[in-house]
């Protein structure tokens, strides 16, 4: 079951065409990847999944229902240009922003004790936002976004501005809330983190949808027909034109081979056994990021 459906959403500006005809879907309990480059139509697409804009024309979806104004009151969503009151202080403004999300006082309090905590932020609870790093104010951000528990989170560059560790924390804090049961659109540019916690993808492209579909399925669409092959001892490996070509490579360890159109890989493997001490061969699949430029540049 799809916990969001956009259907043929149009949305225009002034002659520019923001979205056109854009379709996602993203099933419950899934962290969704949102991607695209800068100006493709993702904060547009975004805004009206949280109503702050209506589209043109087209439908959104929640829980198979239209998406109507009360549903926001269950819907997390942490902006790219994060926006805290910097003269409040932190406790106050996590309770504050939590009542407005309908959290009884009490709950509210609480629950953001155990959040300060799990983010080592209590001994700044009662400093004002502008008091605090950078980092420590997006760990903030991300609290008033998730405090409330909502069943849809929108994150739109979650990681942006964290060093590698509270990097590593905030992704082990989502896959928590994907196993708890949150439905979760991740918008980002950082393909390595798609890779590590997204199971499907949109990729949206001059207002466009231009791929969509499971991560490992796209990989495997996408994929060059390479391979690393491992012989024994440091043996060159040479090129054999009527089955693979040599390509280079960074890799420090191994020989990167391209096999022609039609050749089976069990012929290769044979034909590596007869030649060489053939130790390892291991199927090359391109990265997000590679297949992001690659779709991105010819459509």
């Amino acid at each position: 079951m799809n916990f969001i459906d956009v259907n043929s959403v149009v949305k225009q500006y002034d002659g520019h065409l923001a979205l056109d005809n854009v379709d996602l879907h993203v099933p419950q309990g899934c962290i969704y990847g949102l991607l695209g480059p800068n100006g493709a139509g993702k904060t547009t697409l975004i805004r009206i999944i949280n109503r702050i804009t209506r589209p043109d024309s087209g439908t959104v979806m929640i829980n198979g229902k239209p998406l109507e104004d009360k549903d926001i009151a269950n819907i997390g969503y942490l902006p790219e240009e994060r926006g805290l009151y910097k003269k409040i202080k932190v406790a106050d403004q996590i309770v504050y922003l939590a009542r407005l999300k309908g959290m009884p006082k009490n709950l509210a309090v609480s629950e953001m004790e155990k959040w300060l905590e799990r983010f080592e932020l209590t001994e700044w609870r009662n400093r004002k936002v502008e008091e605090l790093s950078k980092g420590m104010q997006q760990k903030v951000q991300f609290i008033t976004t998730v405090i409330h528990r909502p069943q849809l989170l929108i994150f739109d560059e979650p990681f942006s501005g964290f060093d590698p560790v509270n990097a590593e924390q905030l992704k082990r804090e989502i896959l928590q809330l994907r196993d708890e049961g949150a439905t979760i659109l991740f918008s980002t540019h950082n393909m390595a983190s798609v890779e590590e916690i997204c199971e499907q993808i949109t990729l949206i492209n001059h207002a466009r949808v231009v791929l969509e579909g499971k991560v490992g399925d796209i990989k495997q669409q996408h994929k060059k027909n390479l391979f690393m092959v491992d012989v024994a001892g440091c043996e060159a490996i040479e090129a054999n034109e009527n089955m693979f070509e040599i390509v280079p490579s960074d890799e420090i360890r191994g020989t990167l081979i391209k096999l022609n159109e039609g050749v089976a890989l069990r012929d290769t493997i044979a034909w590596l056994n007869d030649n060489y001490t053939l130790t390892g061969i291991t199927e090359q699949l391109p990265s997000m990021n590679e297949i992001f430029i690659e779709t991105v540049q010819n459509k």
